[in-house]
């Protein structure tokens, strides 16, 4: 099996999807409406709702990667997810893509693709909800889905001190999927039993082009990156119809797996039980 280790510009193929934007925008480069959308000079822009807190609190976050074709308005609209992460308390940071020759968005994440600089766009993202929106950035969850999930994976592998946890649905590695990782992370990792656009095994794009990785596999790599002892998990059980599987290897290390009866889709409930992992036991400082 091909594999490479991860490592920023290690290849240096073009992209066939299309991207070509650059990102340089820092905080002050930013502005926004009143309808929560900040846009940067240098291209890049985030939409933002926020609890109710009391003034001059600091919030945490979850910033939420979207899906391949669907935008930050697209994430706005997942109300009953928005409006969950609300009521704990929490602000729904959702980006932009960076839009592809096609129109559509997505994101840069596979090593050695040409385009818009994901990590510097998200921590600019984060450190202008910081200024703005008295966003806690030791309090940011990084999550996504499809697209964005494979997004969250690949950023972990590479900056796995940028956010404070990290939470994929429906998205690993492509193939050749890294040969090891950086850590210590927590991962909470979602995906559906039933899911055929991004299956648990993996599966061939664009008439072999690329390959979506074994799920499985990816998690192989993240427990030998957490320095895990052993593959076995350190707990399995269930909850309702969910098959849950965690590995806890140590402060700041941990994988969660839990595997839902559904397709390709954010099951019922994701948010306040990613919420619930996120904020049990925290880790020591």
């Amino acid at each position: 099996m091909d594999q490479f280790k991860f490592a920023s510009g290690a290849l240096t193929f073009t992209s066939v999807l299309g991207f070509s934007i650059a990102f340089g925008g820092t905080a002050a480069d930013a502005a926004c409406d009143d309808a929560g959308i900040c846009t940067f000079e240098d291209g890049g822009s985030y939409h933002i709702r926020t609890p109710d807190t009391a003034e001059g609190e600091t919030i945490p976050a979850v910033v939420f990667l979207h899906g391949f074709g669907s935008s930050g308005e697209g994430t706005l609209r997942m109300r009953g997810t928005v409006k969950a992460l609300q009521d704990r308390g929490y602000a729904v940071i959702a980006p932009d893509g960076a839009r592809r020759a096609d129109g559509r968005r997505s994101w840069n994440f596979f090593p050695g693709w040409d385009g818009r600089d994901e990590t510097a766009f998200l921590q600019s993202v984060v450190d202008d909800a910081k200024e703005r929106f008295d966003v806690d950035p030791e309090r940011v969850v990084l999550a996504g889905f499809s697209a964005g999930g494979f997004m969250v994976n690949y950023l972990a592998c590479e900056t796995p001190d940028m956010f404070a946890a990290y939470a994929p649905v429906a998205g690993g590695f492509w193939r050749p999927q890294p040969s090891e990782c950086n850590g210590p992370i927590r991962l909470h990792h979602t995906h559906g039993w039933s899911d055929t656009v991004v299956p648990l095994e993996g599966r061939y794009l664009r008439n072999g082009t690329f390959q979506q990785g074994d799920i499985y596999a990816g998690l192989e790599v993240w427990r030998d990156a957490l320095g895990c002892e052993t593959h076995a998990p350190s707990r399995v059980w269930s909850e309702d119809k969910d098959h849950v599987r965690q590995w806890s290897c140590g402060d700041n290390s941990e994988i969660r797996f839990t595997l839902h009866p559904g397709g390709h889709a954010i099951p019922q409930g994701w948010a306040d039980k990613m919420v619930d992992w996120f904020e049990y036991a925290q880790p020591s400082q």
